[in-house]
Protein backbone atom coordinates (compact mmCIF):
# COMPACT_ATOMS: atom_id res chain seq x y z
CA UNK A 1 0.00 0.00 0.00
CA UNK A 2 1.23 3.35 -1.02
CA UNK A 3 0.44 6.06 0.44
CA UNK A 4 0.82 9.89 0.05
CA UNK A 5 3.04 12.11 2.13
CA UNK A 6 0.91 13.63 4.80
CA UNK A 7 2.93 16.69 7.47
CA UNK A 8 -0.46 15.05 9.95
CA UNK A 9 0.46 11.71 9.30
CA UNK A 10 4.05 12.13 9.55
CA UNK A 11 3.06 13.51 13.24
CA UNK A 12 1.36 10.44 13.94
CA UNK A 13 4.22 8.05 13.25
CA UNK A 14 7.13 10.42 15.17
CA UNK A 15 4.61 10.44 18.08
CA UNK A 16 4.32 6.55 18.03
CA UNK A 17 8.19 6.68 17.48
CA UNK A 18 8.85 8.56 20.79
CA UNK A 19 7.08 6.19 22.71
CA UNK A 20 7.16 2.84 24.27
CA UNK A 21 4.26 2.22 26.37
CA UNK A 22 1.60 1.42 23.14
CA UNK A 23 -0.90 4.47 23.38
CA UNK A 24 -4.50 4.76 22.05
CA UNK A 25 -6.04 6.21 19.23
CA UNK A 26 -7.26 8.93 21.75
CA UNK A 27 -4.03 9.73 23.44
CA UNK A 28 -2.14 10.15 19.58
CA UNK A 29 -4.90 12.91 18.97
CA UNK A 30 -4.65 14.87 22.05
CA UNK A 31 -1.07 14.86 21.73
CA UNK A 32 -0.59 15.71 17.92
CA UNK A 33 -3.57 18.03 18.55
CA UNK A 34 -0.85 20.38 19.76
CA UNK A 35 0.75 20.62 16.46
CA UNK A 36 -2.57 20.60 14.25
CA UNK A 37 -5.66 21.82 16.29
CA UNK A 38 -7.68 21.42 13.22
CA UNK A 39 -7.30 17.48 13.35
CA UNK A 40 -10.05 15.33 13.73
CA UNK A 41 -10.36 12.15 15.91
CA UNK A 42 -11.40 10.48 12.94
CA UNK A 43 -8.74 11.11 10.47
CA UNK A 44 -6.36 9.97 13.24
CA UNK A 45 -7.80 6.78 13.68
CA UNK A 46 -8.12 6.82 9.47
CA UNK A 47 -4.29 7.11 9.61
CA UNK A 48 -3.76 5.00 12.67
CA UNK A 49 -5.24 1.87 10.30
CA UNK A 50 -3.57 3.13 7.19
CA UNK A 51 -0.19 3.28 8.84
CA UNK A 52 -1.23 -0.64 10.56
CA UNK A 53 -2.30 -1.75 6.92
CA UNK A 54 1.21 -0.59 5.89
CA UNK A 55 2.91 -2.66 7.84
CA UNK A 56 4.57 0.66 9.65
CA UNK A 57 3.31 0.00 12.90
CA UNK A 58 1.11 -2.47 14.45
CA UNK A 59 -2.52 -2.28 15.79
CA UNK A 60 -3.13 -4.47 18.93
CA UNK A 61 -6.17 -5.82 20.54
CA UNK A 62 -6.04 -7.27 24.03
CA UNK A 63 -8.57 -8.67 24.37
CA UNK A 64 -10.49 -7.36 27.42
CA UNK A 65 -9.40 -3.91 27.05
CA UNK A 66 -11.73 -3.35 24.46
CA UNK A 67 -9.28 -0.53 23.00
CA UNK A 68 -6.58 -0.81 19.98
CA UNK A 69 -2.92 -0.23 21.49
CA UNK A 70 -0.27 0.97 19.08
CA UNK A 71 2.80 0.19 18.29
CA UNK A 72 5.42 1.41 16.74
CA UNK A 73 7.92 -1.07 17.10
CA UNK A 74 6.97 -3.97 14.32
CA UNK A 75 9.82 -6.49 15.37
CA UNK A 76 8.26 -9.35 16.89
CA UNK A 77 8.32 -8.65 20.80
CA UNK A 78 6.29 -9.14 23.90
CA UNK A 79 3.79 -7.16 25.95
CA UNK A 80 2.51 -6.63 29.40
CA UNK A 81 -0.80 -5.61 30.37
CA UNK A 82 -1.27 -3.98 33.76
CA UNK A 83 -4.47 -5.39 35.34
CA UNK A 84 -4.69 -1.76 37.00
CA UNK A 85 -4.26 0.74 34.82
CA UNK A 86 -4.24 -1.29 31.26
CA UNK A 87 -1.00 0.13 30.25
CA UNK A 88 0.66 -1.78 27.49
CA UNK A 89 5.18 -1.87 27.86
CA UNK A 90 7.13 -3.60 26.01
CA UNK A 91 8.91 -6.60 27.78
CA UNK A 92 12.69 -6.99 27.69
CA UNK A 93 13.18 -10.18 27.08
CA UNK A 94 14.39 -12.11 23.85
CA UNK A 95 11.52 -13.07 21.65
CA UNK A 96 10.68 -16.75 21.15
CA UNK A 97 8.65 -18.51 18.60
CA UNK A 98 6.74 -21.39 19.10
CA UNK A 99 5.30 -23.19 16.28
CA UNK A 100 5.06 -26.78 17.81
CA UNK A 101 2.24 -24.94 20.17
CA UNK A 102 -0.12 -23.73 16.90
CA UNK A 103 0.48 -27.47 15.35
CA UNK A 104 -0.54 -28.86 18.65
CA UNK A 105 -3.65 -26.01 19.11
CA UNK A 106 -4.87 -27.66 15.10
CA UNK A 107 -4.56 -31.54 16.40
CA UNK A 108 -8.48 -32.02 16.29
CA UNK A 109 -10.03 -28.92 15.52
CA UNK A 110 -11.60 -28.37 12.48
CA UNK A 111 -10.73 -25.24 11.76
CA UNK A 112 -7.05 -23.17 10.32
CA UNK A 113 -4.59 -22.10 12.97
CA UNK A 114 -2.77 -18.71 11.71
CA UNK A 115 -0.73 -18.47 14.47
CA UNK A 116 -0.96 -16.98 18.25
CA UNK A 117 -0.78 -14.17 20.59
CA UNK A 118 1.26 -14.14 24.06
CA UNK A 119 1.10 -11.07 26.86
CA UNK A 120 1.82 -10.93 30.03
CA UNK A 121 -0.05 -9.57 32.61
CA UNK A 122 -0.11 -8.26 36.51
CA UNK A 123 0.35 -4.97 37.88
CA UNK A 124 3.06 -2.66 36.47
CA UNK A 125 5.71 -0.70 38.61
CA UNK A 126 3.60 2.44 38.69
CA UNK A 127 0.67 0.78 40.28
CA UNK A 128 2.68 -0.56 42.56
CA UNK A 129 4.19 2.47 44.05
CA UNK A 130 2.43 2.86 47.47
CA UNK A 131 1.20 5.98 46.76
CA UNK A 132 -1.02 5.20 43.52
CA UNK A 133 -5.12 4.05 44.25
CA UNK A 134 -5.18 0.12 42.88
CA UNK A 135 -8.33 0.65 41.70
CA UNK A 136 -8.33 3.79 40.02
CA UNK A 137 -6.21 4.61 36.46
CA UNK A 138 -5.09 7.91 37.37
CA UNK A 139 -7.58 9.93 36.16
Amino acid sequence: MTMKYSRQRAAILSFLQSRKDHPTAELVYFNVKEEFPNISLGTVYRNLNQLAEAGMIIKHSFGALGTDHFDYNTSPHYHFVCNCCNAVIDLPMEYHDFPAIDAEASKGFDGLIQGHRLYFCGICKNCLDPGHDLGHDGN
